[in-house]
């Protein structure tokens, strides 16, 4: 497994497009603590978003986790282009003259899309650490890690939208087309998910027990949007008679559903490719 890892890193490195835009990615994740720095004062009206608990344990590992999925798009193009640039390139002909199997090649792209949603997942915790000690009023033992599944989702959901993304790239061949595929399937599902919850299903929930099992609809369950958590949300709500309640917890079921996602990507990328003509 070192060896096929070391080979796509390479890969990885030796392209200046994915080199800058990894980069780009763990840069722009490290500026979620920028927004400590948000601060407006206008007159009486003072707003800190630091100040607003967003970084209190432990609600700052939903917050976080939220924030950097919106980022995981930049490592969408890297997984693509890495795939699009082996036949552009002729790197996966070679490969395989080379000795590589098609079970390894297709292991060797699994194994970087692990290693890409650990490595995020790694960076986001220890920011987060660091934000917390820096500005949580709640420092005790026991409320720092709890609600720690946050990170198991948010690696969970990286890794199935990543195995999507190389399965696009195995499909369709060009990363502009996979990407615009992408791009075309989130507005299928939400023309889903619009149909059912206004058209059919108006008045109950069954809608939802549906679209959960859609593959972008189940990751983005797996952390909710973590806003209506806050206290300064729960109050403007509460005066203006809106309901914030709701369960914010990590729902397990839709970590089973992204898996079994992820393993049907992963599973159909090799059989795309065990069956095409190279």
């Amino acid at each position: 497994m070192k060896r096929l890892l070391s080979i796509e890193l390479q890969k990885i490195w030796m392209n200046k497009a994915s080199r800058i835009l990894t980069l780009t990615y763990f840069v722009l994740l490290s500026f979620i603590a920028l927004i400590a720095a948000i601060k407006f004062d206008i007159g009486p009206f003072k707003f800190h978003l630091a100040e607003m608990g967003i970084f209190n344990f432990p609600f700052i590992w939903h917050f976080n986790t939220y924030v950097a999925a919106w980022l995981k798009f930049f490592l969408a193009i890297v997984i693509v282009s890495m795939m699009a640039n082996e036949y552009s390139y002729g790197t996966l002909k070679q490969n395989l003259i080379d000795g590589l199997s098609k079970k390894e090649f297709i292991l060797s792209k699994f194994l970087t899309v692990v290693l890409f949603a650990f490595g995020s997942t790694v960076f986001v915790f220890v920011m987060s650490l660091l934000l917390g000690f820096s500005f949580s009023s709640y420092t005790e033992f026991g409320i720092i890690f709890s609600d720690l599944d946050y990170l198991l989702a948010f690696f969970v959901k990286l890794t199935g939208f990543f195995s999507f993304c190389l399965f696009l790239g195995i499909l369709v061949k060009r990363s502009a087309f996979a990407l615009g595929f992408l791009l075309v399937w989130s507005i299928i599902e939400a023309i889903i998910r619009g149909t059912l919850a206004f058209k059919i299903f108006p008045n109950s929930d069954t809608d939802e027990k549906i679209t959960q099992f859609l593959p972008l609809e189940s990751m983005s369950n797996l952390i909710v949007n973590p806003g209506p958590r806050l206290s300064v949300i729960k109050n403007i709500g509460t005066q203006m008679g809106i309901e914030t309640e709701g369960n914010f917890n990590v729902d397990y079921t839709a970590v089973l559903i992204v898996l079994a996602w992820t393993f049907v990507f992963v599973y159909f990328s090799y059989k795309l490719l065990k069956n095409r003509d190279l």
